[in-house]
């Protein structure tokens, strides 16, 4: 399983279950976890430079999510109920754009052993598995596939914002395409473009 999916995804997947209910395992079902603990990554994203140090942060547990979070530990460990708060609180994070809820986010998460790692690092992987064929860019007319890089998938977001200043839209939906079909999704907001695994 640790060789298909990332340790925290495992600790959501669990943690997504009351322990008093079975377990039900599945490829689909890890998939899923893995996909909404991902959300919860994508809303920190934004405050990555304001969440280095807050381990001394103290948690306000008069906070309406802090408060049914502590509830529902309270409740017989009930992780399940304060995973479900834990999005909540990522809605909106996503929503209002609050560091504070942010923070609040990240600590309550840490409680479970979660959100603990940089969240834009977490969003965009390891990519080491994301290949693409590149036959249609290359003289070479083998089919080898490579390896994107950070760099590589950098460098072609920089090629698709210069295609898109010259109004060169058939070229840089092209770029998107060809980092979509490798897995790499990308973001545009008004700070510039962002990149992270499907």
């Amino acid at each position: 399983m640790l060789k298909k999916y990332d340790a925290e995804v495992v600790r959501f997947f669990i943690l997504r279950a009351h322990y008093r209910s079975p377990l039900n395992y599945s490829d689909k079902h890890l998939d899923d976890a893995k996909q909404a603990h991902r959300r919860m990554y994508i809303a920190l994203r934004n405050f990555e430079d304001n969440l280095i140090d807050i381990s001394s942060t103290q948690i306000d547990w008069s906070n309406e999510f802090a408060t049914k979070f502590k509830e529902a530990m309270n409740d017989d460990f009930n992780t399940s109920i304060a995973i479900a708060v834990l999005q909540g609180l990522a809605t909106e994070v996503n929503t209002i754009k609050s560091l504070e809820s942010a923070i609040l986010l990240k600590n309550l998460g840490g409680i479970l052993g979660l959100l603990q790692d940089d969240p834009v690092k977490f969003v965009q992987g390891k990519i080491i598995d994301a290949t693409i064929n590149e036959q249609a860019n290359s003289t070479d007319s083998s089919d080898a596939a490579i390896v994107f890089s950070e760099l590589s998938i950098e460098t072609r977001i920089k090629n698709r914002a210069e295609a898109k200043k010259s109004r060169n839209f058939a070229e840089a939906d092209a770029i998107r395409k060809q980092l979509a079909d490798a897995g790499i999704i990308l973001e545009d907001t008004p700070q510039g473009t962002t990149w992270r695994r499907a």
